[in-house]
């Protein structure tokens, strides 16, 4: 086991550490945290499990080999740091501001003089990157992967054949399947699919994509886009939130971003009453103890399934999205 740094991103306050969590637990079966702080994770676990975390996580900037911690008044615990063989640089960031009265610099040359005692300094084409992490301490790691977030930038609404202006930005997507905690492989159902943006990354990560809406064309359209990026719906069906319990079962976890907005197809019914029947139809799907990601404008509470967390995005003006987290209680009989 070896301790992992994780450089996450300052979006939605809490949001990017549960991310994290939940991609080690699914891809290792547990999680040991070490110690977590402003715009970081570190955690242990098999260095083997790096790809499948990193593959799939959203909201994280880089991963790296942990390297430790220090004061920036005392940075003598660098002296113990031992590095690769070859030449290495160091790239020092402070999270959202922090550490403003600190010189990074001059943090930077005693940190430096410190590695070279056993390794050269190459600012140009080091060997080794690393990397420095300014928040509550200053904190050393390798980065050994990185987050390619222009990758996911090609899969956002206006690129896809088919779309609408109303749909998750595929970071957020991507973050809110994570946040379910479903397992590569598992099942993922959207049940308000609209133009496909949650299941493409379901499907970009793994997971048998399902998806179900009540507007045909919205299925149309979903499949079109799927294959639009080679991708395949494992299951697809026209059919009302309030009947998906009648067409689909055992599901791994639910994630989904309900209709909302002047501009949203309903067919004429109420919004409000969507989401009530949508909170009942959702727990009868799902497998004991699994989870589900529901986007909604508003906090909302569940009779079948328990409320783990909600992270809020504001948008613009009075609106914002509340990202649920339920997690559906075992032996629930509906």
């Amino acid at each position: 086991m070896n301790p992992f740094f994780f450089e996450l991103s300052g979006e939605l306050k809490n949001m990017p550490l549960a991310e994290a969590c939940r991609c080690i637990e699914a891809e290792t079966g547990g999680l040991e945290v070490c110690s977590h702080g402003p715009g970081y994770l570190v955690a242990s676990f098999d260095g083997t499990r790096l790809d499948g975390i990193s593959d799939r996580i959203a909201l994280t900037r880089r991963i790296g080999r942990y390297l430790g911690s220090f004061d920036p008044s005392d940075p003598s615990a660098a002296e113990s740091v031992i590095l690769p063989e070859g030449s290495f640089a160091i790239r020092a960031k402070r999270f959202e501001g922090m550490m403003k009265d600190v010189d990074s610099q001059d943090l930077i040359r005693k940190v430096g003089g410190a590695l070279s005692r056993r390794n050269d300094v190459n600012l140009k084409e080091p060997d080794t990157v690393v990397r420095m992490h300014m928040s509550d301490r200053v904190h050393l790691f390798l980065e050994e992967r990185a987050v390619d977030r222009d990758l996911m930038e090609t899969r956002k609404v206006g690129e896809r054949p088919f779309f609408s202006p109303i749909s998750l930005h595929p970071k957020y997507a991507r973050a809110l399947i994570n946040l379910t905690g479903v397992k590569r492989g598992g099942t993922v159902l959207d049940p308000f699919c609209g133009t496909g943006g949650i299941l493409i990354e379901a499907a970009e990560m793994g997971m048998k994509a399902v998806a179900s809406d009540f507007d045909e064309e919205m299925i149309i359209g979903c499949q079109e886009n799927m294959e639009f990026y080679n991708l395949e719906l494992s299951d697809m069906e026209v059919v009302d939130i309030g009947d998906i319990p009648g067409r689909f079962s055992d599901i791994d976890a639910v994630a989904t971003d309900p209709p909302y907005g002047r501009s949203t197809r309903t067919g004429g019914e109420d919004i409000g009453r969507i989401y009530r029947r949508a909170m009942d139809a959702i727990p009868a799907v799902l497998k004991d103890g699994a989870r589900a990601g529901i986007v909604l404008p508003d906090e909302i509470s569940c009779n079948g399934m328990d409320l783990e967390s909600v992270y809020v995005q504001r948008v613009h003006g009075s609106l914002s999205r509340h990202y649920h987290v339920f997690r559906k209680r075992n032996g629930q009989v509906f």
